[in-house]
């Protein structure tokens, strides 16, 4: 460990070392012989002794003492200002070195723009970060000379990392599917997560690149107006087409709408309202953010599993939950003083936008980064989901070591929109006449069949109901326009993802990571909805009863019974003919038949 962590300097000021040494001489190890003044001085120097003993025994006096003291200080002050503005480059390098050491979910208010920090109604996050510029890794914390300096820094964005070489998740390949025919349909697979504590140390000190956008602002209407006679919400506001097909020329600033269109801020009398004290906390998550909805009391809150200790104290887990929902956790004593169950901090959603409880549920999933405007990670899953792997190594498995920034998992049979379109319409989840609509729609502005010819492209139609993503603008204009698709068409998503996908991806170099679903079922385990679950015929108990007790225990197999009696069950020994025998006694089975045979026939 070197200075660098004791204040010291670059060498825009000079090196505090390099100071020393030039203002003081170097020890001796032989005495130094110091000489006396000589006792005959010259006729000038007698009158500056006189006048400089004038001077002393003038300043004496308190008043003129003080003001020689002012003047002085005066003088110095000034010379450090000049001093000061020679070099700031020096001064913000030196400052960014002591924010290095940035814990995994800290407040990370000073490293970033003021206008990420502070809540508005606009998304700033520009790759010229000067907080974050010369922010270096952990450990490396020696003063770099000004050479040095510029070779070694890391670039203002995240720029993804390697494992090292030999490093098992690097080699991991997936085993082949289990042989067992009888059981149809998708499974989980195994993905190879890095321990805790590693994910959290490859944690990005810095945001991601956003391409092309940097400035990303959401409409405001206080009173808005249907413009045309399909589409639209008094939640999403009512973009006209041209207002649609706008959003999707990227530019690097743009005003998109994005739900919350009314109201001081999302929440407050917009529409899906939350309490100023829920509001005032949700702020207060600058990390991760885990989330998921029940609404309409549709689902069984599902409590993750293996959650280490650094994410139950530093990520937010946050459940919305409508009025009816909340009546229930009452009344079932599931819901604490805290507004807690187990992890997940509740939240009442109140003054719901829409009647259907499947299209409120899309306002948290899209919409985090709006709800959270500090937080940095989330992890969206649907409500019957049960998480059970902690959410830095999910994070470090498909955005950090992935490089991306956005991640959702493709569904395990469905590739092809068209597909899906027919899927849903057969399931019954939407009115057949708003799907086909939408679809047609879509086919007019070239929505094709999925085919080899999009590759790298894996997929069409997401599986939709966990996504992974940075909050950084390019990502939460994808999720804005998703929504308005949503909010416009009916609100079956996966059959809008692709079409905004292909949008995006067309004028950006950004991409989406698409990984298995059989990875996605790795980390959650679905549950069955409240309905299906109150349907269902409850087990059946099995009743054994007591058998007489035994007085000689004859060779056979034990049995242990619930209530702790052991029971031993004879085995009947079969005896086994060999050779000769066995087919004699086949043979003579099959005269037996035979003859049975001609019995019944007489």
């Amino acid at each position: 460990m070197t200075g660098g962590s004791l204040g010291l300097r670059t060498s825009s000021y000079g090196s505090l070392q390099q100071q020393l040494q030039k203002s003081v001489s170097p020890i001796l190890s032989t005495p130094i012989n110091v000489r006396k003044p000589p006792k005959m001085l010259l006729p000038g120097s007698r009158e500056k002794e006189r006048f400089l003993h004038r001077i002393c025994k003038f300043a004496g006096r308190r008043r003129v003492g003080m003001l020689l003291l002012v003047f002085v200080s005066a003088v110095v002050f000034i010379s450090v200002l000049s001093t000061d503005k020679g070099a700031p480059e020096g001064a913000d390098r030196h400052h960014a070195r002591h924010i290095q050491n940035i814990g995994p979910n800290d407040s990370i208010v000073s490293s970033y723009p003021e206008s990420l920090t502070s809540y508005g109604e606009h998304d700033n996050k520009n790759d010229s970060n000067t907080s974050l510029l010369n922010v270096l890794p952990s450990g490396e914390n020696e003063v770099l000379s000004s050479g040095e300096n510029d070779a070694l820094l890391p670039p203002a964005v995240f720029m993804g990392y390697a494992l090292p070489l030999g490093h098992p998740c690097e080699t991991f390949a997936f085993p082949p599917p289990p042989a067992d025919k009888k059981r149809i349909g998708p499974r989980p697979c195994p993905v190879c997560y890095l321990p805790v504590e590693q994910a959290i140390a490859l944690m990005p000190k810095a945001p991601s690149s956003s391409p092309i956008l940097k400035n990303l602002n959401y409409v405001y209407e206080e009173n808005s107006i249907r413009t045309e006679p399909f589409g639209g919400s008094d939640f999403g506001g009512y973009p006209s087409l041209k207002q649609r097909n706008d959003s999707f020329d990227i530019k690097e600033s743009m005003n998109v709408h994005c739900g919350f269109v009314r109201g001081s801020k999302p929440g407050r009398h917009t529409g899906f309202n939350i309490d100023d004290v829920d509001l005032l906390e949700m702020e207060q998550c600058f990390g991760i953010v885990v989330a998921s909805a029940i609404f309409g009391n549709y689902d069984i809150i599902q409590q993750p599993k293996n959650i280490s200790e650094a994410a139950k104290k530093n990520a937010c887990f946050y459940m919305f939950v409508d009025e009816e929902t909340e009546a229930y956790m009452k009344n079932s004593s599931a819901l604490d003083f805290r507004k807690k169950v187990g992890l997940w901090r509740i939240v009442v959603v109140r003054n719901l936008p829409y009647t259907d409880a499947r299209r409120n549920g899309k306002v948290p999933k899209l919409l985090l980064h709006r709800m959270f405007p500090n937080a940095r990670f989330s992890i969206w899953i649907d409500g019957k989901l049960e998480l059970v792997v902690d959410p830095y190594q999910i994070l470090e498995r498909f955005l950090w070591r992935n490089n991306a920034t956005f991640a959702i998992s493709r569904h395990y049979r469905r590739f092809d929109v068209f597909e899906e379109a027919e899927a849903n319409k057969a399931a019954g989840k939407y009115v057949n006449a708003s799907i086909d609509y939408q679809i047609e729609f879509y086919k007019r502005e070239g929505l094709t069949s999925y085919s080899e010819a999009k590759l790298p492209i894996t997929s069409d139609v997401p599986e939709g109901c966990v996504i992974i993503r940075e909050h950084i603008p390019i990502t939460n204009l994808f999720t804005c326009l998703w929504f308005n698709e949503v909010d416009r068409f009916t609100s079956r998503d996966q059959i809008s993802f692709s079409t905004v996908r292909d949008k995006v991806m067309s004028k950006v170099n950004w991409s989406i990571n698409m990984f298995l679903d059989c990875e996605r079922r790795n980390f959650v385990v679905q549950a069955y909805h409240r309905d299906l679950l109150e349907h269902m015929a409850p087990p059946v108990a099995a009743v054994i009863h007591p058998l007489p007790a035994l007085a000689n225990k004859p060779p056979g197999k034990s049995l242990l019974i619930n209530d702790g009696r052991v029971v031993r069950i004879p085995v009947r020994k079969i005896p086994t003919k060999r050779g000769r025998d066995k087919r004699s006694g086949s043979r003579r089975h099959r005269k037996a038949a035979a003859g049975s045979r001609d019995n019944n026939l007489l």
